[in-house]
């Protein structure tokens, strides 16, 4: 059985982890980062892509859809999903764009993940550092833990629904595959942004080339 609830737990550490360590080295992050976007990607050119191009190639144009969907989505969460938040931490505001950005990316990318076991572990690394990243914002601009954790469990709920839409709701084998397309889409985006900014200044990182590494050669094996 495919564990879809791990990138519910993914998110649930991550918060613990912003209540625990208040000044983690940020190296750390990027490099969990860096894994993940490799795993991602080889994970979604290795399994999804050939699942989406096997009845033909007219599922390509919802694979471009959903690189397009990513960037809108990204112009309101300011790029949460791929680590960082560009956003003023002063404003005393909810940050409500961000917020529903990132469930919607959440619930997209749960739907496809019922048939995909190494896609599932990918997506659950992926959350822990932006889990993180969300919660300590949270925590910083003084929500509260209570409050933060209330808001931190509806984004983790994103992808379990998703999956559940999916495996009970969601009969129709064209309109599954057309959204594994936007998703396929969606991934894609985000694992090549990760690699990208993984490497800083275009500036070679050894640590870093070694765990993109390891996350390809995992999401090929898994």
């Amino acid at each position: 059985m495919i564990p879809i609830f791990l990138p519910f737990i993914a998110v649930v550490l991550g918060f613990f982890a912003a209540m625990a360590l208040k000044n983690i080295n940020s190296n750390s992050i990027k490099l969990v980062l860096a894994f993940s976007g490799a795993f991602l990607l080889s994970t979604t050119v290795h399994e999804f892509l050939p699942e989406v191009f096997e009845d033909g190639s007219r599922y390509g144009v919802y694979i471009v859809i959903g690189v397009f969907i990513q960037i809108i989505l990204e112009f309101f969460s300011k790029g949460a999903e791929h680590g960082h938040l560009h956003i003023n931490k002063e404003v005393p505001s909810f940050p409500t764009a961000l917020f529903v950005s990132l469930c919607i990316h959440a619930f997209l990318e749960g739907i496809p993940l019922n048939a995909s076991q190494s896609m599932v572990y990918g997506i659950a690394v992926h959350k822990i550092p932006i889990a993180f990243i969300f919660s300590s914002f949270l925590l910083q601009q003084g929500y509260g833990v209570f409050k933060s954790a209330l808001l931190v469990f509806i984004f983790a709920l994103m992808s379990p629904l998703g999956t559940l839409l999916n495996e009970y709701i969601l009969f129709d084998d064209e309109l599954v595959t057309i959204i594994k397309a936007i998703v396929a889409g969606i991934v894609l985006h985000v694992s090549t942004t990760l690699i990208l900014e993984a490497s800083e200044a275009h500036k070679f990182n050894l640590a870093k080339m070694l765990v993109m590494i390891i996350g390809a050669a995992m999401g090929l094996l898994l």
